[in-house]
Parts: C-alpha cells; sequence; structure tokens
C-alpha cells in the first residue's frame, strides 16, 4: 500500500490511484484509519465503486463539494452515499446537500462507525452504494 506524502499540498491532491482497485467491506475503524481488504490506512477513505481511495478531509467541516469531486465522478454508478462525520452526526451544509441533491446522489448523514456498518451491509447486497468516511481516533 502506498504511504500518503508528507506536505500538506500533497495532502489535499486527490491520489492517482486507490489503495485498493474495486469494492471491499471495511473490515475495522479507528485508531485514525481504516482497515479493509486486508491492507490499513491512517485517514480517511472514500469507498467507492472504482475503488477505496485516500481523501483529505479530517473534520465535517473540511467535507465540500470539491472534496467529494472522486464522488461526483462516479455517480453514474452510486445511488446512495454514506457520510461518516466522526464520532458525531454533523449535517452537511446547504450548499453541498444542493450538490448533491443536482448530481442525482442521495446523501445519508452518520457519525463515521455507522456509515462504515450501513456501508458493509449495503455492500453486501450488491447495493450502489459509496462512503466517505472521516477517519475517528
Amino acid at each position: 500500500m502506498r504511504r500518503p506524502r508528507s506536505s500538506a499540498a500533497s495532502e489535499l491532491a486527490a491520489p492517482p490511484e486507490p489503495h485498493f482497485p474495486g469494492r471491499a467491506t471495511i473490515e475495522a475503524y479507528g485508531g485514525g484509519g481504516f482497515r479493509f481488504a486486508g491492507m490499513s490506512h491512517r485517514g480517511s477513505i472514500l469507498a467507492l465503486p472504482s475503488g477505496i481511495w485516500a481523501w483529505a478531509p479530517r473534520t465535517a467541516q473540511e467535507i465540500n463539494a470539491a472534496s467529494l469531486e472522486r464522488v461526483f465522478g462516479a455517480r453514474a454508478s452510486v445511488d446512495l452515499l454514506l457520510v461518516g462525520t466522526g464520532r458525531e452526526l454533523v449535517p452537511l451544509g446547504p450548499a453541498l446537500r444542493s450538490r448533491l441533491r443536482e448530481a442525482s446522489l442521495i446523501a445519508d448523514v452518520l457519525p463515521t462507525a455507522a456509515a462504515a456498518s450501513t456501508y458493509n451491509v449495503l455492500l453486501a447486497e450488491n447495493r450502489r452504494v459509496a462512503a466517505a468516511l472521516l477517519a475517528v481516533e
């Protein structure tokens, strides 16, 4: 698995390749990261049909349309986006909710633990689901 770059500028850039290509369940979360497909990643993730990607946001306030650009690009294969906002549920702002509606994406906002568990259930049902999950300590 690739290690994230250390500079602040590169942390904001989207990685060119997923950590894991394809769909995989979230095996564990906490300690500032996630386990999936026998791998571990420190930091937040996007789980899309194309793979599991590193995701720059660290707080719910950093979740915006730009941070979800990869999700908007996958909208043809996603019906539901689960957004894990950390330990607590933090509603998405009105501008982002509007942008998601315009893209015909239904977003369900939950604490990260609930979002990861729900993602696994829906993935097992072969549903067209994606997840944007903030890491929690």
